[in-house]
């Protein structure tokens, strides 16, 4: 996955709508890369969007519309 757009924890957690503890506990369980050097972890913001998605899609009750986006 390309890494061009990458954000430090805080921002990604904000991103995500998630506690900070959230996003490292994703990367220490595989299902969110971590980039950067010790003691200066990143994360993609395109992998965040794909499992904020994949969350939101679950939450949704079968059969339901995916909310529209009108604005």
């Amino acid at each position: 996955m390309k890494r061009d757009r990458t954000v430090p924890t805080q921002l990604a957690a904000l991103a995500a709508g998630v506690p900070e503890a959230t996003i490292r506990k994703w990367a220490s369980r595989g299902r969110l890369t971590r980039y950067g050097t010790p003691g200066k972890a990143e994360y993609s913001l395109d992998e965040l969007a794909e499992i904020v998605a994949k969350r939101q899609s679950a939450d949704r009750p079968a059969g339901c519309p995916p909310p529209s986006r009108s604005g």
